[in-house]
């Protein structure tokens, strides 16, 4: 009897191990852009991408997104105001969780991993119909590293290119 106690404190003690979750690929190639209320200006700073209980945040610093025509890509490299943030979910996560006024405690956080490196590249394009005009904003990622610090491990096959156009007035 001692002996299968002692088997069964071994298995429970090294079988399950939470603390390493192993991430192989992030995909939100078909997930849409989405950003909190009904209008992006170009104040707006967080945009996200969500798929099941997976999200990835992308915050910008004010006033990046501009109202005039780029001469091609602009890059923002990873820094302190713009960051890339992957997050993973005890559950399926919506929009109300990055939106809320009142922040919601669930789902909650069960990794969340930095962009250490890459850049945010903006193209923004001037639409003009009639006596309106609108700026179209292309934003992609380009060599943008996550690594799990908890165990250092890096997150290969990231197709997360195109991350979404939004549009201001």
């Amino acid at each position: 009897m001692k002996n299968l106690l002692t088997f069964l404190l071994c298995l429970a003690l090294y079988s399950c191990d939470d603390g390493d979750l192993q991430i192989e690929t992030i995909n939100f190639d078909d997930s849409d852009i989405q950003y909190c209320g009904s209008t992006v200006t170009t104040g707006t700073t967080l945009f996200f991408k969500m798929v099941d209980s997976e999200a990835l945040i992308l915050t910008l610093a004010s006033g990046t997104l501009k109202n005039e025509a780029s001469d091609g890509e602009v890059a923002y490299p990873i820094s302190g105001s713009t960051i890339i943030t992957y997050r993973i979910f005890s559950e399926n996560v919506t929009t109300n969780y990055f939106c809320d006024v009142i922040p919601v405690t669930e789902p909650t956080v069960i990794e969340e991993i930095e962009a250490e490196g890459g850049s945010v590249l903006i193209t923004t394009t001037e639409i003009v119909d009639g006596e309106n005009t609108s700026y179209e904003h292309t934003i992609r990622l380009s060599e943008i590293t996550l690594i799990n610090n908890s165990n250092g491990q890096r997150i290969t096959d990231l197709s997360i290119n195109d991350f979404g156009t939004v549009t201001t007035n």
